[in-house]
């Protein structure tokens, strides 16, 4: 059987490695028609501990992926290397892991995600995109959330959202298709000042070949995904599925299950053909801030 030979670089982050690696064990598993629950008892673990692996959501022991693979009778070595190689890739850090004490832990799992999709896809009702934001609004947002953390902190945060944004301009980046409702533009965050370099901001992001924007007008009235900001990430490789990711207050939601992938991939697809097209979102963006300086 063919294994997965993941490409190195930034690209590559370790939440997408242990989804690869735990598609790897599902189709090796289900190959041998070996069950879930004797998976669990050759590693001396459970049903479910093998169903958070084969879904990447769990790191890897490799003492237990070694096992398993004997269960699965993989028995050549450069195979069974391989597989064990990405078991040790997998458990790396991410870039973003010494940021971790400013970090909750189901927003880094996102991070990991974004770091190796090829095309971000995200409706924003509130707040412009982070990955569009300039530091000061940037820095705004983090306030209304943080306002009484120390400023170092806040640096932090602001420097880790600054940080992320890089990916949009590395070698290899992916496609960032953003949605956005026009109060997100005329929300005054942070103040004029600070709406008018974010305004700024966003008119440089839309000359950028991997970047599209587009703005949905208060004259559209209601539309598909009124009130539910959500981010839809496609990956590089076939085997993964499209992931949706739902921000709430405290926790945030991951759906893979291809009927809510679907549902979310029609809103979006709706709100898309609602808002004005991408070559009208420059001279838009130059309207609003005008009105800003009027």
């Amino acid at each position: 059987m063919m294994t997965v030979q993941p490409e190195t670089g930034p690209a590559t982050g370790p939440t997408v490695l242990r989804m690869l690696l735990g598609s790897q064990l599902r189709r090796l598993r289900e190959s041998q028609g070996v069950s879930r629950e004797a998976a669990g008892w050759e590693i001396r673990s459970s049903e479910s501990k093998i169903s958070r692996m084969e879904l990447g959501r769990v790191g890897f022991k490799e003492r237990d992926v070694a096992d398993l693979l004997t269960l699965y009778g993989v028995t050549d070595p450069d195979e069974r290397e391989a597989l064990l190689g990405l078991a040790r890739q997998a458990n790396s850090p991410g870039w973003w892991h010494r940021y971790g004490d400013v970090l909750p832990n189901w927003f880094q799992s996102y991070l990991g995600l974004e770091a190796a999709a090829s095309l971000i896809r995200t409706y924003e009702v509130q707040f412009v995109p982070g990955l569009l934001q300039s530091r000061e609004y940037a820095r705004a947002v983090v306030l209304l959330g943080h306002g009484r953390a120390p400023v170092d902190e806040i640096d932090r945060r602001v420097n880790l959202r600054m940080e992320r944004q890089e990916l949009l301009t590395r070698p290899g980046a992916p496609q960032l298709w953003a949605v956005v409702d026009e109060a997100v533009l005329r929300r005054p965050i942070g103040g004029p000042k600070v709406m008018r370099g974010q305004l700024e901001a966003l008119i440089e992001a839309t000359r950028l070949p991997n970047i599209r924007l587009q703005v949905i007008p208060f004259s559209a009235g209601g539309h598909a995904a009124a009130g539910t900001a959500f981010t839809i990430l496609r990956f590089p490789d076939a085997d993964l599925p499209d992931i949706v990711y739902i921000e709430q207050l405290t926790s945030a939601l991951y759906l893979d299950k291809r009927d809510d992938v679907d549902h979310y991939a029609v809103a979006m697809e709706r709100v898309c053909v609602e808002a004005d097209p991408p070559e009208r979102t420059p001279d838009i963006l130059r309207r609003i801030l005008a009105d800003l300086d009027g």
